[in-house]
């Protein structure tokens, strides 16, 4: 059992050079201590114990390759869910059905200037000069406006 203990830190290194991610080079370096000591019994006395664990380690990387090659590409559950997870929308559709009715409620002339305002990021003066009204009257408009939507919401 020394003897493979002795050997952990060369093993880690040649496991980090076959796999891509440390996690699965963990996990190769994990099975190839489990399986040498399991058959540690196949070990023959007298040879080398680095080059006997390299050769196990090489095999079950050729073996894992070979079966990921045949299962195709993993994607693990929770990323896969979190691809495909579509957010409820239900009720951005009721927000813009009731914004949409809180709207008609408005003067077309309100709700030009709204829309000026906050859809477009036009300045009162510039809103004002564009609808021929006077700038009070866009302030005016704007805060009916305001208000009749925060009453629908």
């Amino acid at each position: 059992m020394q003897a493979i203990e002795d050997q952990i830190p060369q093993l880690q290194r040649y496991a980090r050079f076959l796999e891509a991610t440390p996690d699965r080079a963990d996990d190769l370096l994990q099975d190839c201590l489990e399986r040498g000591v399991a058959r540690l019994d196949r070990f023959q006395a007298g040879t080398d114990m680095r080059a006997w664990l390299f050769a196990v380690m090489h095999n079950l990387f050729i073996d894992r390759a070979r079966r990921r090659q045949r299962r195709g590409a993993h994607v693990p559950i929770g990323e896969w869910l979190t691809e495909i997870h579509q957010p409820p929308d239900q009720i951005d559709r009721l927000r813009l059905k009731d914004l949409d009715r809180a709207l008609t409620v408005l003067s077309p002339r309100d709700r030009w200037i709204l829309h000026l305002v906050v859809i477009e990021g036009k300045r009162y003066h510039d809103v004002a000069r564009e609808l021929d009204i006077a700038l009070g009257t866009v302030k005016s408009g704007l805060s009916r406006a305001r208000r009749a939507l925060a009453r629908a919401a």
